[in-house]
């Protein structure tokens, strides 16, 4: 029997080993170095307070038993592609007929000295970890405590109203352009902007890290910012929010890539350079056609997938996928209320409709996850 395997648990992965799972016809494996997916549309839901960790994880290795795939939880660390071979941390090499990626991104913390002394947001497990261990250790403290964010994009500006709802904290929020938000109307980032203001978060436009390095005093966890304008400051925890990155290993295997490192492929999420090889979720770009890194188009790019590996199984057709060239962001404010972006529209600014669109926000991200709680039902 052939092996169709699926490396990561990410959104896509999850939603089309959910449908890989109603009819299989081929030996499934999931390969994860987690055994509890996040859910990237509840995380920020979570840093504020308002869900429990199993509320916005993925169980996969229920998952798994649904879909009758046998789970191996490692990670990653190579491809062999001409002996179709996945290279793991701990295990013996898996073989492979067919292979689908959907492994995530990482933000492009090591291109600064002293980025060891940050905390990425992704992996997202070590990032919770590191989370729950500030608040723990910071909720006795005897002085003021101060957190800094690197990056204002959408995932900086919403870390950082969501860390500002939950524990008060002096936040300070760095950026390297003008205009917050990029990639969406620079009015977009100038709403935001006074949001920030009038949340009284510190916001440092302008201004590019260019190192980290521990505060001088004994026994002191707090790290000092350091930019190209000469701006230093001392913060507590720095959580890093800048622009997605691959790991080298994908390069490294061979499989075509984009100037980024990450996996190119065509309409149907095949690789360009090998056939063999599926791709999707942040980790993977449609040439010619590249998206923002955000999980709404992973969990797009689910259904078609599952659909185009039992098409290639059968050695038929496979058909195209087109995300949307525009689409709904919701952004959780950290305190029970939402703000609703689409193109240069921005919706959410009088409390009551806030509110709604947090209720709406809400009801949609837990009807996602149900989906993943009522598999012994289905």
């Amino acid at each position: 029997m052939q092996n169709l395997v699926l490396l990561g648990g990410g959104h896509s992965h999850a939603i089309a080993l959910k449908f890989l799972g109603l009819n299989p016809q081929i030996r499934l494996i999931l390969i994860s170095d987690v055994l509890e997916a996040p859910y990237s549309g509840m995380l920020p839901g979570h840093i504020a307070g308002f869900y429990s960790h199993q509320e916005c994880h993925i169980n996969l290795s229920k998952l798994a038993d649904f879909a009758k795939a046998d789970l191996i939880h490692d990670l990653a660390v190579g491809l062999d592609l001409k002996n179709q071979l996945v290279i793991c941390q701990n295990h013996a090499p898996i073989s492979f007929d067919w292979l689908s990626i959907d492994i995530g991104s990482t933000p492009a913390a090591n291109l600064i000295s002293g980025a060891e002394h940050t905390i990425p947001v992704k992996p997202v497990p070590q990032f919770l970890e590191a989370w729950q261990s500030f608040l723990d250790q910071s909720i006795n403290s005897d002085r003021p405590i101060k957190i800094g964010i690197v990056g204002g994009g959408a995932g900086g500006v919403e870390l950082a109203l969501t860390m500002q709802a939950r524990t008060g904290y002096e936040i300070h929020l760095w950026h390297r352009q003008a205009t917050l938000m990029s990639g969406f109307d620079p009015s977009i980032g100038q709403r935001f902007a006074q949001l920030l203001h009038d949340r009284g978060i510190n916001l440092h436009l302008n201004q590019t890290v260019n190192a980290v390095t521990p505060y001088s005093s004994q026994n002191s966890s707090q790290k000092i910012i350091h930019c190209d304008s000469g701006l230093n400051l001392t913060c507590d925890r720095i959580f890093w929010v800048t622009n997605a990155t691959a790991p080298d290993w994908i390069k490294n295997s061979g499989l075509q890539t984009d100037c980024h490192g990450f996996i190119e492929i065509d309409r149907t999420l095949r690789s360009l350079s090998h056939p063999q090889v599926f791709a999707t979720g942040d980790i993977a770009t449609i040439k010619n056609d590249p998206r923002p890194k955000a999980g709404v188009f992973a969990v797009r790019q689910g259904k078609p997938l599952a659909k185009n590996l039992r098409l290639t199984i059968k050695n038929q057709p496979l058909v195209p996928f087109y995300p949307q060239k525009q689409y709904l962001s919701l952004i959780g404010t950290g305190d029970s209320r939402a703000i609703a972006l689409w193109g240069k529209f921005y919706l959410g600014a009088p409390n009551l409709i806030s509110r709604l669109l947090w209720i709406w926000k809400d009801h949609i991200d837990r009807k996602f996850m149900q989906q993943f709680k009522i598999l012994d039902q289905i």
